[in-house]
């Protein structure tokens, strides 16, 4: 076992299986939360950082080779490191992930090298031929990114300067703005979707609500300390932020933003994988190397 424990984490829906980044240990730690398993690896991913799944597709940011890999789900029946497994070389440390189904575009937000000039970027690439397509130099350290599929923009944050950098999918691929945020650090960031609400959970303490086409914030609330991951569960209208110090997760209701509870979970606790379709909320829990599983009601 090595340094770093856990990190970002995917469910895929149609099994409910959940896919995390165990950086520990290199691997796609996978499980199965409604029968509390462990159910296989996939390794080979160096300091393995970031999982998005699709239906088909589960992709890695993998931050110690500069790379992304793509791999069918299941593939971790194949043992460890399966033949299936493809990688592509990016740009330096490579974090967060989104993709663009309509275009079958993936971005990968690196978070650079603070002793590379210029290393802060994204590169968009062409999941089809598994090609790069684009890299574009970032205004500083990139955090988390998602994909809007209502405007076809990728929303990325940036650490500091304090602000989300809106690209659009389409096209030359250029960035069309950047919001500033009141705050330091964005970090965790998710999108509602139907009701139009983009959340930023920053370092500073508190987690915005904005206006998704317009960028305005509309509402904010405190946190318990310095955020990571968040989700939002639209159906429930709930949104989830993970506090690794002093290890909570905090639920919040969406409209309006207010909070609904806080539950202990353990110090550092900072990511977890939420599944919208059966509502179930994976804890990661890098002291024990175990996973604590809840129902969202």
């Amino acid at each position: 076992m090595g340094e770093g424990g856990f990190d970002h984490a995917g469910v895929h829906l149609p099994t409910g299986l959940v896919y995390v980044a165990h950086t520990a240990n290199d691997a796609i730690d996978v499980l199965d939360p409604e029968a509390g398993r462990y159910t296989g690896s996939v390794g080979g991913l160096r300091a393995v950082a970031g999982a998005l799944v699709t239906d088909s597709q589960v992709f890695t940011s993998n931050r110690g080779e500069n790379s992304v890999a793509v791999f069918a789900p299941g593939a971790e029946r194949e043992g460890r490191t399966p033949a299936s497994l493809r990688k592509l070389a990016v740009g330096v440390r490579p974090n967060g992930l989104a993709y663009a189904p309509s275009q079958h575009r993936l971005l990968a937000a690196h978070v650079g090298d603070p002793a590379i000039p210029g290393s802060c970027t994204v590169s968009v690439i062409d999941v089809a031929a598994w090609a790069p397509i684009a890299e574009l130099p970032m205004p500083g350290r990139t955090r988390w990114t998602v994909f809007d599929p209502v405007t076809e923009r990728f929303f990325v944050n940036i650490a500091a300067p304090a602000c989300i950098v809106v690209i659009g999918a389409r096209g030359g691929l250029a960035i069309e703005r950047a919001i500033e945020m009141p705050s330091a650090g964005p970090h965790g960031l998710d999108l509602d979707v139907a009701r139009r609400r983009l959340y930023c959970a920053c370092d500073g303490g508190t987690v915005f609500a904005l206006d998704a086409d317009s960028g305005a914030i509309v509402a904010d609330a405190p946190l318990a300390g310095p955020p990571d991951v968040i989700f939002v569960d639209e159906a429930l209208a709930r949104l989830y932020v993970a506090v690794g110090t002093p290890g909570v997760l905090e639920v919040f209701d969406t409209a309006p933003l207010r909070k609904r509870a806080t539950i202990d979970t353990a110090p550092g606790a900072h990511t977890f994988a939420f599944d919208a379709k059966r509502h179930l909320v994976t804890v990661f829990l890098p002291d024990s190397h175990r996973a604590a599983v809840y129902r969202a009601q």
